[in-house]
C-alpha cells in the first residue's frame, strides 16, 4: 500500500521507545561484549597506567600514585565503540504478498523503522540494505536525525520486485560488513534453507551476530482457503486454478517441514529465528521479543 511506512503511527513509535531501556540492554548484550574494541579511549573501565607526556590532558594524571611515588602518569580506559545494527530487508516480489491490507514488505519496513527508531534513539549506529535477488541499494550505517531520515526515505521508496536469491545475497554482503555488529534479516526466507544458512555461517564467521526475522501473511501459514483458487506465481510465470481444499495437507506438511529445518539450523547455530504474523500487532511482535532476548541475557544466555 502506498506510502506504508509514513503511515505507521508515531504513537506506535512513541510507544516503543519507552522499551529503550530494555532495547538498550539486548543491544548491548546480542554481543556478549564482543564490540569491545582493542584500541584504548576514555570509558569508564579502568585499563592500566602509562607515563605521563607533554600535551596528555592533567585531568587523566593519577595524583595519587602521585603523592605516593613523585611519577607523573595518566590513566588509560578501554573504550567500548558504538553497536551497529545491519538491517537487511528482503523486497523480492514475494514479500508483495497479502491477505491484509498491508503486504509482508510494509510490515518488514515496519519492524524496521521501529528498530532503527530504537538503535539511533540510544545513540547508536544503523544501516540498510535492501536486495531481493541480489543487492539492490543501501544506506551506509550511521547514526543522528539525518541518518533516520535516509533510512526511512529508502524504507518509504522501496518496492517488491524480482526474484529471491537470499542465500546468495547474505554470502555477497557478509564479507562487506567491515564493522562487526547485529544483522537483521526481514525476510519471508522463502529460499533452499541450506543456502540461507551457508550466509548465515559466513556472518557469524566474521564476527556478526544474525536475527532471522521471518515475516508471514497468516494465509500463508494456515492456508484457509475454501473456494477454488487461481493462483499467480509472484516471482515465476504461471497462472493455476486449483482446489485448495485438495493441495492443503501437502502444502502444511512441505511449509512447515521448510520452516522447521530453517528453525532447527538456526536454534543448532544459536541464531535467533523469530517468525512473525502480519496480523501481530508491530509493538506486540518487537516487544515479545525484546522481552524475550532480554530474559536470555539477564540469565547469561546467548
Amino acid at each position: 500500500m502506498p506510502g506504508a511506512v509514513k503511515s505507521l503511527d508515531p504513537a506506535v513509535l512513541d510507544r516503543l521507545s519507552s522499551l529503550s531501556l530494555v532495547a538498550r540492554a539486548v543491544v548491548e548484550g546480542f554481543m556478549a561484549g564482543q564490540h569491545r574494541s582493542t584500541h584504548l579511549g576514555s570509558s569508564v573501565e579502568f585499563a592500566q597506567h602509562r607515563e605521563y607526556t607533554l600535551g596528555d590532558e592533567l585531568r587523566r594524571v593519577d595524583w595519587r600514585v602521585f603523592g605516593r611515588s613523585d611519577r607523573l602518569v595518566v590513566k588509560q580506559f578501554v573504550e567500548e565503540e558504538n553497536l551497529v545494527c545491519h538491517l537487511l530487508l528482503d523486497a523480492s516480489e514475494s514479500m508483495s504478498y497479502a491477505s491484509l491490507p498491508w503486504t509482508k514488505l510494509d510490515y518488514a519496513r515496519w519492524c524496521s523503522a521501529a528498530l532503527t527508531h530504537l538503535v539511533l534513539s540510544n545513540r547508536d549506529t544503523a544501516g540498510l540494505v535492501v536486495f531481493d535477488e541480489a543487492y539492490r541499494t543501501k544506506v551506509p550505517p550511521g547514526n543522528g536525525a539525518v541518518q533516520r531520515k535516509s533510512i526511512l526515505d529508502l524504507l518509504e521508496a522501496t518496492e517488491a520486485t524480482g526474484r529471491t536469491n537470499l542465500g546468495s545475497v547474505l554470502r555477497w554482503i557478509a564479507p562487506k560488513l567491515k564493522r562487526r555488529g547485529i544483522v537483521c534479516v526481514f525476510s519471508d526466507f522463502f529460499d533452499d534453507p541450506k543456502e540461507i544458512l551457508s550466509g548465515v555461517r559466513l556472518l557469524l564467521s566474521g564476527g556478526h551476530e544474525p536475527i532471522l526475522f521471518q515475516i508471514l501473511d497468516p494465509e500463508e501459514l494456515d492456508f484457509g482457503f475454501q473456494s477454488m483458487l487461481k493462483l499467480e506465481g509472484l516471482e515465476q510465470a504461471g497462472v493455476h486454478k486449483i482446489d485448495p481444499r485438495a493441495i492443503r495437507s501437502a502444502y502444511l506438511e512441505e511449509f512447515g517441514r521448510h520452516n522447521t529445518e530453517l528453525a532447527r539450523a538456526a536454534r543448532a547455530l544459536s541464531v535467533d529465528f523469530v517468525p512473525i504474523r502480519t496480523s501481530t500487532p508491530l509493538e506486540a511482535a518487537l516487544s515479545t521479543y525484546l522481552a524475550h532476548r532480554m530474559a536470555r541475557v539477564r540469565g547469561g544466555r546467548r
